[in-house]
Formats: structure tokens, C-alpha cells, sequence
């Protein structure tokens, strides 16, 4: 099945749904071959459209919100699994209501709300920092010098760990199982002797399992063994490797100007829309373009708010770009509209599925009222 682009209106987000179908079978394999369970991570991919398709395979969801813990108990039906590095009094309550696994930052976080957790029936667990060093750019490193996420072996109090039944750890982002491999041993060596007295070990987020190349027999190695060595129940919450490679985001070219070098603006925005190309920074691939002079014409592509640094990159085309023409930027829906804002009160993109059946189906369509509702 190909997408069709000239059916898309843009922008828009165009999951295509062969392609989530491929990542989940792939998960469902690691799943039945490892005996560990894979729940989805909303902070990489929360388009409840796809909850339906995707509980068919998945355990439940992870969430670091009492919002998200709402949508994956309306929207998804399963286990609901919480951590943030910080809870609130006044959303604490609410989170135990809809929780079945909590997930402590830190031992006085534990000692505040424990009580509360334990008397709610909720299964609880301690994160911990394994001090490895598997991602370069510092943003998404967990493990960082100074990083704020999960208890160092140093502050780690097991005096402390009546009623805390799991252990989280999570070090990685976007990695291979090879940076697991690295990171469980960094792990059992620092924090090995209170895994025995646990019912269950999360192995955190950022295992990119569907990424072409990825070792998955070295995953499901790694996860058989360790639930076999330890007795334990094992999950993994990727949020990325489930929206990996499923669709683009579908933009116009609005305008054309030149300022020593041609620049075309786009009907989308990586300030808003694309916020990793800007934080990482990230550029990302554009269907039929290359690297800046590697075919006759290059263009800046730019967005369309007022932002001056609002570019997404420099990219090359072998026919002159035109108004009106489509850009598709691919790969663009995990990390992308769960992150937009409507700075500058520009749109959203649309949210669109394109089906099994060649179908283009209209998810959500955008306007003033989601600027509006988020002012004032």
C-alpha cells in the first residue's frame, strides 16, 4: 500500500497503519519469545485513535502525569503503570485512583506517599540511577552527571525498601540492545543484591527494538535470561519504536524568497511542530531530497512562525521548488505532536490515518480554540 500524498491535506500527520501493525507484530515477538511484557510510553506516542490496534498486543502504558494516566485508563484499558520525578499533593490522590505500578524518584518521595500508595492496593517500586553512559547528547541522557532521575547507588537507602516490590531503571534513548546488555550489568553490579526480594524490574524506555539492524534475538536473550536468573516479572515502556517509521508529516510550500540562498516557507513549523529539530537538534529526512548541493537546487526550509531560528534545514532537489508544492518529512510521528504548542497561535497539523485499505482517515482537525483554551 503506498500513501498517497496529493489525497493529504496539510499539514498533517499521516500514521499509516501497515506500518504500526509491522512494529506491534515485531513486539509481540519479543513478547511471547522472552516472556517479558512491553507497555507503550505516551511521552513518545499517544495517538488513542491507534490505543485499539495497539492493546491488541501491549500490556498497558506507561505514564509520567496524572494526565496521561487518565487517557491510558479511558483510552487504553490495560495496565497502567506511573513514575514522574515529582508527585503533588493534590494530584497524588487522583493518580491512585487509576494506577495499578507507581514508580518513586526518590526515598523521601517514598516515605511521603507510600503509605497512601500501599492502602490503595497499588504495587510500588524505586527508580534507579545505574550511572552508565550509553546516550551522547546530554538532554536525554538520564544518567547524567548530575541528572535528577532515579537514586544513585550512593543515596540508595535498602533499609528503607519495606513495601516496594520493583526496581526501575532507565538509561537509554533510542539505543540498541547492546546499550541494555552494557546497562544490566551496570545495574546488577550496583543495585543486584535487592533484586532478589523484588517482584518485578522495569527496564525503562528507549529501546528503539524496531529500528532496522536492531539485535532483537540479543533483547529477547537479555530479558529470557534475566527473568529466569532473578524470578522476576520484566517489562520494557518504548514510546519511539512504536511510532518508528510510521508516516510522515505531510507540509506546503507557502512562499519562496531568496536572502543569499533560496528559502522556502512551509505551512508547518519545527519551533512547533518539530521541536527535536531545534532541542537535539535533529534534521530529519524529506522524501526526494538530499544534502545542500547534492543535486542543482537547494533550499532552506524554513516555518511559519516569527521565530528567526524557526528552520528546519538546508535541503537539495532536482526540480525547482514551487508554491504549493508538498514537502514530506519523514518519520514524524513519534516525539512530534505529543510535543507541539501553538506558539505564535500558528495551527496544529492535522491527525490523519492512512489505512490497511488505501483509505485516508481524518483523525482531528485544529483551529483557534486549542490557542485559545491554552491562554487566558
Amino acid at each position: 500500500m503506498t500513501l498517497d500524498i496529493a489525497r493529504i491535506p496539510t499539514p498533517c500527520y499521516v500514521l499509516e497503519e501497515e506500518k504500526l501493525r509491522a512494529n506491534l507484530a515485531l513486539m509481540d515477538r519479543v513478547q511471547r519469545e522472552s516472556g517479558g511484557k512491553i507497555i507503550l510510553a505516551l511521552k513518545g506516542y499517544a495517538m488513542w485513535s491507534t490505543f485499539p490496534i495497539i492493546r491488541e498486543v501491549l500490556h498497558g502504558c506507561t505514564a509520567s502525569s496524572l494526565n496521561e494516566a487518565r487517557l491510558a485508563a479511558e483510552e487504553f484499558g490495560r495496565e497502567v503503570h506511573v513514575y514522574a520525578p515529582a508527585y503533588s499533593e493534590a494530584e497524588f490522590p487522583e493518580i491512585l485512583k487509576l494506577a495499578h505500578h507507581v514508580t518513586f524518584n526518590s526515598f523521601s518521595q517514598w516515605r511521603r506517599f507510600g503509605p497512601q500508595a500501599l492502602a490503595a492496593g497499588v504495587s510500588c517500586a524505586i527508580r534507579v540511577n545505574p550511572q552508565v553512559a550509553e546516550v551522547a547528547v546530554d538532554m536525554y541522557n538520564p544518567c547524567g552527571s548530575t541528572s535528577r532521575l532515579g537514586v544513585t547507588p550512593e543515596e540508595f537507602h535498602p533499609e528503607a525498601l519495606e513495601g516496594i516490590e520493583g526496581l526501575h531503571f532507565h538509561a537509554l534513548c533510542e539505543c540498541g540492545a547492546e546499550s541494555l546488555e552494557r546497562t544490566l550489568a551496570a545495574f546488577e553490579q550496583r543495585f543486584g543484591e535487592w533484586i532478589p526480594q523484588m517482584k518485578w524490574i522495569n527496564f525503562g524506555g528507549g529501546h528503539l527494538m524496531t529500528r532496522q539492524g536492531y539485535d532483537v534475538e540479543l533483547l529477547i536473550r537479555l530479558v529470557r535470561d534475566f527473568r529466569q536468573r532473578y524470578g522476576v516479572e520484566v517489562y520494557l515502556e518504548p514510546g519511539g519504536a512504536v511510532g518508528w517509521q510510521t508516516g510522515p508529516l505531510v507540509a506546503s510550500v507557502l512562499d519562496i524568497v531568496h536572502n543569499n540562498m533560496d528559502i522556502a516557507i512551509l505551512d508547518t513549523s519545527a519551533a512547533a511542530h518539530m521541536p527535536d529539530v531545534l532541542e537535539m537538534p535533529y534534521r530529519p529526512n524529506v522524501r526526494g531530497a538530499g544534502e545542500a548541493g547534492s543535486t542543482p537546487y537547494t533550499y532552506r526550509l524554513g516555518g511559519n512562525t516569527c521565530l528567526a531560528g524557526d528552520v528546519i534545514g538546508d535541503y537539495a532537489f532536482r526540480q525547482p521548488l514551487q508554491v504549493g508544492d508538498k514537502i514530506v518529512l519523514e518519520d514524524m510521528i513519534h516525539y512530534t505532536f505529543v510535543k507541539n504548542t501553538t506558539f505564535n497561535g500558528v495551527n496544529l497539523p492535522s491527525l490523519a490515518i492512512w489505512t490497511t485499505d488505501d483509505q485516508l482517515r481524518m483523525i482531528r482537525t485544529f483551529g483557534y480554540q486549542e490557542f485559545k483554551n491554552r491562554l487566558s
